[in-house]
Parts: C-alpha cells; sequence; structure tokens
C-alpha cells in the first residue's frame, strides 16, 4: 500500500473566529471551520433545530395513511432491510407507531433473509408478510425500487407505504422511477424539496413518525398532552445513522447528538444498553465510534450470518435480561464474522498478488477491481471489498455465490466514482449482465449470472479508466494540521469524543513532524512508538502496521486516552507518515 498524500485543510478564518465568539473553544472552532461549520447555529443539537418533515414530499399522505390505519385498528406489518439501518428503522417504526396508539396485536414485520430472499419489498416477502394477516404494508430502508413487490401487495387489496433513502430505479430513458405505492417518503425521489437528502433509512422512519404525531394531534388538539415524545426512539435513531455511514450533515449531526446524550444518561432501550454491556464499552462517555465501530457491527452481524430477527428482537425487547442474552448472542456472531472475514481478506489479497504479478500492470493496481472466490460468504462481501478498498485506493466489487447459484456482489467507492452510476452504465452497455443492482455513491450492490465475474470486472475497469485520474486514484488524507502542545492532554481527547463526527465530518486527524525514540512491534502486528515532539515525550501506537519508521518522520495521528489502574494517559494513534 502506497503512503498516501497528506493534505492540511482550510481554516475559513472569519468562520473559526465567529464560532469562537459564540463560545465554543479555540481548537474546536479550528476544526468545525475546516469542516464548513461556520455558524453555531449549525452545531445546535436541540430537537427545534431539526428540518421540519413538511418539505418531504408525499409526507401528509404517509401521515394520514398511518393516522386512518391507527383509528381503525387496522393491522400493519413493517417490511424490514437486513442490516443495522434496517433492523433500527423496524425498532423505531415498532416502538413508535405503539406509542402513538397502535393498538395491541396489529403490529407485525419481516425481514428477509439475505441469502434466501435477496433484498427489498419482493412478490416473495409480500407472500411471507401476507402470514401476518396486514391491511397496511410499511417498508423501512427499502421499497424505492420495488415496483413488482407494490403492485403485488396492492393487487392483494394491501395498502402499502414506502419509506426509504436509496436512490430510484431509472428507466431506458435514464429516468428515475418510483413504485405505485399509496404513500412514497423518501428525500432522494424525484420533486422532493427535503433539504437533507442524506437521512438514513431510520432517519426517514423517525420523520414519517413524527408527521404522524403532527397529524393525530391536528384531529384531536387535546391528544397533545397524552401522546408521548419520540424522543423516546432517537438512541435507535442514532444508532442506525451512524452504521449506515450516511453523510453527517448538520441535521444527521442533530439526530444523532439527540441519540448519544439519552444514552450517556442513561435512558435508552435495554437492547441499546444490552449492546454496550456486550461489546464492553460505557454509555455513559457514549460516541460516534461506538455506534460505528462496537454496536453497528453486532447489529449487522446478524444480517450476514444469521436473521436480522435477532438483532430486531434485541432492539425491541423491553426485558433487560433477554436483551443482554441476546446481545451476548449478536457479540458471539461477530466474532464468528470476523474469523470469516479474516480468512477471505487472506484469500483475497492472494487473488491480488498473482493479479500484481501481470508485468502489463508495472505494480500498480488497474483503477477498479472485481474479485471472487467459490469459497467467498455472501454475508460478508461488502466488509471485504471496504478493507481492499482502504488498502489499495480503488473502486472494488467483491462476489459470493448465492443460496441460488447467482453471484451476490457488494462494492465500496472511492471519491469521484459514483457507484450506482457505474453499475447503471454497464446495464446500459451491456443489457444481459446484470441481473439487478442498487445502492449509493460509495457502496453498492448487484447480482450476476454464474460465470459473469470477468465480463463485469472488464466493464468495471473500462467505466474507471475513464472516470478517474491519476489524482483522483491516489489516496488523499486530510488533516488538521499541528496538535498545539498545551492540548496533548486528557480534557482534549474528552472534549473531542463528546462530539459528532462521522462521514462527510471526519474525526480530527493531527499532523506532526516528530523523531522516533524508540520503537518494537507488541502482539506481532502492531507498532508501539515512544516520540519526541519538540522538546515533550509522546506514546503512539500504529494498529496493523509491523514495518519500521525511519528516525525522522511526518505522522498523521488521532488522539486516545489509555486508562490504567487509575491513571489517564494520552496517546497517538497513527494512521499514515509521510517522510
Amino acid at each position: 500500500m502506497n503512503a498516501p498524500r497528506l493534505l492540511v485543510r482550510d481554516v475559513p478564518p472569519d468562520s473559526a473566529f465567529a464560532l469562537e465568539q459564540a463560545g465554543v473553544s479555540p481548537l474546536l472552532a479550528r476544526l468545525f471551520a475546516a469542516r464548513g461549520v461556520s455558524s453555531a447555529v449549525d452545531l445546535a443539537p436541540s430537537f427545534k433545530h431539526l428540518l421540519r418533515p413538511t418539505d418531504l414530499k408525499d409526507i401528509d399522505r404517509a401521515a394520514n395513511l398511518l393516522a386512518d390505519s391507527l383509528q381503525a385498528g387496522e393491522r400493519l406489518c413493517i417490511v424490514a432491510d437486513y442490516d443495522c439501518d434496517g433492523a433500527t428503522a423496524c425498532a423505531v417504526m415498532l416502538r413508535g407507531l405503539a406509542m402513538l396508539g397502535a393498538r395491541a396485536g396489529t403490529l407485525s414485520y419481516v425481514v428477509p433473509d439475505r441469502a434466501v430472499h435477496g433484498y427489498g419489498l419482493t412478490p416473495t416477502i409480500v407472500e411471507l408478510a401476507l402470514q401476518h394477516r396486514p391491511q397496511v404494508l410499511v417498508t423501512v430502508d427499502n421499497g424505492i425500487a420495488s415496483h413488482a413487490g407494490v403492485s403485488h401487495a396492492r393487487a392483494l387489496g394491501l395498502k402499502v407505504l414506502v419509506t426509504d433513502h436509496h436512490l430510484p430505479a431509472a428507466d431506458a430513458q435514464g429516468q428515475p422511477t418510483v413504485p405505485d405505492a399509496d404513500a412514497l417518503v423518501n428525500p432522494n425521489q424525484p420533486g422532493c424539496g427535503f433539504e437533507s437528502k442524506s437521512l438514513a433509512g431510520v432517519g426517514v422512519a423517525f420523520y414519517v413518525l413524527w408527521a404522524l404525531r403532527d397529524e393525530l394531534i391536528r384531529r384531536d388538539p387535546s391528544a397533545k398532552d397524552r401522546l408521548p415524545s419520540l424522543l423516546g426512539v432517537m438512541d435507535l435513531v442514532a444508532l442506525g445513522t451512524v452504521a449506515d455511514v450516511v453523510k453527517l450533515d448538520a441535521n444527521n449531526r442533530r439526530l444523532v447528538a439527540q441519540g448519544l446524550q439519552r444514552m450517556r444518561e442513561g435512558r435508552m432501550q435495554p437492547g441499546v444498553a444490552a449492546l454496550f454491556t456486550a461489546a464492553g464499552r460505557d454509555a455513559s462517555r457514549a460516541n460516534s465510534f461506538d455506534l460505528g465501530f462496537a454496536l453497528g457491527p453486532r447489529i449487522n452481524a446478524a444480517g450476514r450470518l444469521a436473521d436480522m430477527t435477532m438483532g430486531i428482537g434485541c432492539l425491541t425487547c423491553d426485558d433487560s435480561d433477554q436483551a443482554l442474552e441476546l446481545a451476548r448472542e449478536l457479540d458471539r456472531i461477530n466474532r464468528e464474522r470476523r474469523e470469516i472475514e479474516a480468512g477471505m481478506q487472506e484469500q483475497a489479497l492472494v487473488l491480488l498478488d498473482r493479479l500484481m504479478a501481470d508485468p502489463r500492470l508495472n505494480g500498480a493496481p488497474p483503477p477498479a477491481l472485481a474479485i471472487f472466490d467459490e469459497d467467498f460468504h455472501e454475508g460478508v462481501v461488502g466488509i471485504v471489498a471496504s478493507r481492499i478498498k482502504d488498502r489499495l485506493h480503488r473502486p472494488v466489487f467483491v462476489f459470493a455465490k448465492g443460496a441460488d447459484g447467482q453471484l451476490k456482489g457488494s462494492g465500496r467507492s472511492i471519491a469521484g466514482f459514483h457507484l450506482r452510476d457505474a453499475l447503471d452504465l454497464i446495464s446500459k452497455r451491456h443489457p444481459d449482465l446484470l441481473r439487478k443492482f442498487g445502492g449509493h455513491a460509495m457502496a453498492a450492490g448487484c447480482t450476476l449470472a454464474p460465470g459473469g465475474v470477468a465480463a463485469f470486472g472488464a466493464a468495471f475497469e473500462q467505466i474507471a479508466r475513464e472516470w478517474l485520474d491519476d489524482g483522483a486514484l491516489t489516496r488523499t488524507l486530510r488533516t488538521d494540521g499541528p496538535l498545539p502542545p498545551e492540548a496533548f492532554c486528557p480534557e482534549t481527547v474528552q472534549e473531542l469524543e463528546a462530539q459528532v463526527w462521522g462521514q462527510a465530518f471526519e474525526a480530527p486527524l493531527f499532523c506532526d513532524r516528530v523523531q522516533v525514540i524508540n520503537q518494537r512491534l507488541v502482539g506481532e502486528r502492531h507498532l508501539k512508538l515512544r516520540l519526541r515532539q519538540g522538546a515533550l515525550l509522546r506514546d503512539a501506537i500504529w494498529f496493523g502496521h509491523t514495518e519500521p519508521l525511519p528516525e525522522q518522520v511526518t505522522l498523521a495521528y488521532r488522539l486516545s486516552l489509555d486508562e490504567y489502574q487509575g491513571q489517564k494517559r494520552v496517546q497517538m494513534v497513527v494512521e499514515a507518515m509521510a517522510e
């Protein structure tokens, strides 16, 4: 893996000054200004600063449909997805509808099995939902491309509400198309004026419930005093939003901040509390990292290797002991997932070594890769694609053979290469190659017929050659420049951890020139460092790095806090270097 190019973020001085004048600490003012924040209002986490639901297209129809259904005592079935966003969206919808008056016994859900049913509201999933005898189907985190499933459900006399955040499918002329649902709420559907296009599926579900609550109060103003606040589901909204790696714009940061606050105060679902326990994390210091790298993967593991009903069951469980039992089982499945992933990664690296041995490549990987092995596990292809993308800084698709014999692929991309648009172009250039596809700019999935990987890989690589230049194929790390010496302290770490960081609002990455005093391997895979920074000595660690460093080096690093025997010690966690 080549060393990345380190660039220091620009800090607009007027924005930083305005933030300081509003009471933001100088370090945070600099960090926020470098991420495009120009006003303290953009940092306000309160509920009153959230965008209103009224700008979401079809939100009134959705609210009326649900209000009518609740008041008539109709049976509603939630159609979920098998990732953490889908699981939290399902739990939010189930809990929210119950809070807003759904009668006992009228709520149910179904979630596709990744290996058996595939993704979305298919006719097969409609048939599965019929076991619950629903009158209304409500999709969460799926449905925008489910034309056949929606038509099938409506032909059976069911009402269908689609709530989703994915991009719609396109017709032969490239125009977006949406299914003929009774109501469809998606900030990315044509004609929707909602300012934040980055809501996760769980965020859309929350906004639909918000609109429903407003509609119930409009119908009966006295309900305002007895209907509970929706703040009770904000921990779930935060978890799903961070885990789905959507852009953390100002509105999403507020949603996440609301949820983190409730976690830190101990006001969370029993299942969320149980996940913190199973992951060995302290909920009183909950941060975005916990959600994205500890809780989220444990929920996702159920959908990858088992059945997402276990994840949804954990999030909807009201018994703390039962929730802890489910969380521990999710933790066990996640450990199994890591073992499978490690094995697949080794296999993928062997395939890469063979590829790189081709003299025509001159030691440089092609601009995009498609990888397949008969032994790959369908549930882990997305994670492996992400690891290889990070290693090579190339768009990557990884394929595995599905239970139906078709090849199921998951892709991850880099800046400047819109993955779903690339799939759309492949489908136009090679109409018989893709069985189905969907996704976002940075992550997408597709299905191929057996034997189709070579043709897909050639088409995928060709588009990358057309779209990406050498600059785009060079990994760039944006840093926040040097850390002031006085800020190298536990208080700074705690201040940084209290903020909401994530996709497109990255956690601080500092960059300093240092002298390497001592270096040694720990655990055979990590480099432990003693560094001199000016006149001061610093501790550092570089996880997963075994090559020795030169005596003088520029390091990009994050701060972490080690606590041992009551002592708090700050260390650098190295991400990259430049000599």
